[in-house]
């Protein structure tokens, strides 16, 4: 079976994104290998009181290999996306490792996100 984990920081809480390293350090000891992982920072409905710029986080999600997305729980705003590109992510794994090549599995029929309509960041 193949997990995936979201690690969750306020963009309004430096402390938050600070304790993502933490996490990120627990989950490389005692995760499985190879496990998906989603680096979402949440509250970019509250651009006003931000304290932890885009940028740096996207550093932090490419210095782990993983993807990167702003959302706002509050407006769901790229929640389904976060959650889609995640699933997409575990059964892109899964397949690979079924089948032997990156094909998804002949049922699934994810929605791609479209960039283009969002006011929150997808790294």
């Amino acid at each position: 079976m193949e997990l995936g984990i979201i690690l969750v920081y306020d963009i309004t809480d430096e402390k938050s994104f600070e304790n993502i390293q933490n996490w990120m350090k627990s989950i490389k000891e005692n995760a499985s290998a190879g496990v998906e992982r989603l680096l979402l920072g949440n509250k970019c409905d509250m651009e006003a009181k931000r304290k932890v710029q885009k940028e740096q986080a996207d550093k932090l999600a490419r210095e782990h290999g993983i993807r990167f997305f702003e959302t706002s729980a509050k407006s769901s705003m790229n929640v389904d996306e976060a959650f889609s590109s995640l699933a997409r992510d575990i059964l892109l794994k899964s397949g690979s490792r079924k089948s032997g090549n990156g094909n998804m599995p002949p049922s699934t029929n994810l929605k791609t996100c479209d960039k283009k309509n969002t006011k929150c960041s997808l790294g």
